[in-house]
């Protein structure tokens, strides 16, 4: 299977400058915890993350209205390809201990986002349980 064939295409992107509240709001209205930043050509610099605008923003007392998303983002983009193996994005989001993954094309476009439901969806119970282990491995440590 390739990550193309398990991707979400449907994916909420916003641009360095966007405020967090604009991102928040938009996260309340369709329910989601995780928001690619990304140039205006599509290309990934950065996600921020319900947990970002929880310690990041709120943590520190700043202002959601004058905050932006370049100020808090995480700026550690970890991509795979649309026509990569999905092992290869469940190695990657294991080795960095993420939940969701970007999938790139060939000019580093943004054409979608894999979480870790996905894949416990889609593969084998001791394969999934296996990825699971590995990316909520960072919480163990911490």
């Amino acid at each position: 299977m390739l990550c193309q064939d398990l991707m979400k295409t449907e994916v909420e992107t916003f641009r360095e400058q966007d405020t967090i509240q604009q991102i928040a709001r938009r996260m309340l209205e369709v329910n989601i915890g995780f928001v690619p930043i990304c140039t205006p050509d599509g290309r990934p610099v950065g996600v921020v993350t319900d947990r970002d605008i929880a310690l990041r923003v709120c943590g520190e007392d700043l202002s959601s209205t004058l905050t932006t998303a370049g100020d808090v983002m995480t700026r550690e983009t970890i991509t795979c390809r649309e026509t990569d193996p999905i092992e290869r994005a469940e190695h990657l989001m294991a080795v960095h201990h993420k939940s969701r993954m970007m999938v790139v094309d060939d000019d580093g476009r943004l054409v979608g986002v894999i979480s870790l439901s996905d894949i416990v969806d889609e593969e084998d119970d001791e394969r999934a349980a296996e990825t699971v282990r590995m990316i909520a491995d960072r919480e163990v440590r911490a």
